[in-house]
């Protein structure tokens, strides 16, 4: 069994009839979201909408809550979360919405109460910054994108 900790959460008025948010089996890492609306959305392909859940949380100090796509929307309807992963601070207090995006060329509805994200609790590590002026060195250095995974890290002059 996972380890739970508890979290206060307010249903808003219009998520009454709505279930709180589930796993839908015993070692989910996510809870799914609902779509709170009162009518059906549209999305047309490319538009961007953010779909309210009905929900607001008190998280514990520590926590954040990630919000991410449900892997059945993107790839049966190229549906994702748009800030992927999107953050809930533990001192927010307001509705939780989702901001999705349509990468599919057909239009696409979402329904009342359809499972539209999943949510998922983390603790999170604060930071004391200490500044310096040279980093240690590692055998990657300064070499970005696409410079992992092959024989031979080479730079490119600045």
């Amino acid at each position: 069994m996972t380890k739970k900790i508890q979290i206060s959460v307010k249903r808003l008025e219009h998520a009454k009839d709505l279930p709180l948010p589930k796993t839908h089996t015993n070692l989910a890492a996510g809870v799914d979201l609902s779509a709170a609306i009162s009518g059906n959305i549209i999305f047309e392909p490319g538009e961007r909408k953010i779909i309210p859940t009905g929900l607001a949380i008190a998280l514990p100090t520590g926590f954040e809550a990630q919000i991410r796509p449900r892997s059945g929307l993107a790839i049966k309807n190229g549906i994702t979360v748009l800030n992927s992963p999107g953050t809930i601070d533990s001192d927010y207090r307001g509705e939780i919405g989702v901001i999705l995006i349509s990468h599919s060329d057909k239009n696409f509805t979402v329904e009342r109460g359809m499972r539209i994200a999943q949510m998922i609790i983390s603790p999170v590590i604060g930071i004391n910054w200490k500044e310096i002026e040279i980093l240690p060195e590692t055998t990657r250095g300064d070499s970005g994108f696409g410079s992992t995974g092959t024989d031979k890290i080479t730079k490119t002059k600045k």
